[in-house]
């Protein structure tokens, strides 16, 4: 057993321009240079409410609240090397997929894909990253 200790320097990002949490947690956590990203549904950031006209509209949405995220902490989303997302509806993967693929240009990041029985709000689509800045 070895113990060991992390100076882990860790700053929680609030930022207007990304949805508000529901809960008790962070929008985003730094911590040396890595950055958390929390479970992004398609919520409108001026409005609050969720938008859901389509899958792939929803998915735009997603990813725009996570890039709006990843510019608070100087990132982009090259800097992305794992995403989960989160389905109400598997059927759907294939053009979640067809929206997601236009945000990485060239190294997609490590990724899982879920199928659940319920997501905050009743979201159809959830999506939560990790980035690194080297």
């Amino acid at each position: 057993w070895i113990d060991l200790k992390v100076n882990m320097n860790k700053k929680a990002l609030q930022i207007p321009n990304a949805p508000a949490p529901i809960g008790p947690y962070s929008q985003a956590i730094l911590a040396n240079g890595m950055l958390f990203i929390s479970g992004q549904c398609p919520i409108n950031p001026k409005t609050g409410l969720l938008e859901m006209e389509t899958i792939e509209s929803a998915t735009h949405l997603v990813m725009s609240n996570i890039e709006k995220l990843l510019h608070a902490a100087e990132m982009d989303f090259t800097h992305i090397v794992k995403c989960s997302i989160f389905l109400k509806d598997l059927s759907d993967f294939q053009k979640v997929n067809a929206v997601y693929a236009t945000y990485f240009d060239s190294v997609p990041p490590a990724r899982e894909t879920v199928e659940v029985a319920r997501l905050p709000l009743d979201s159809s689509i959830e999506i939560s990253c990790i980035a690194i800045k080297s």
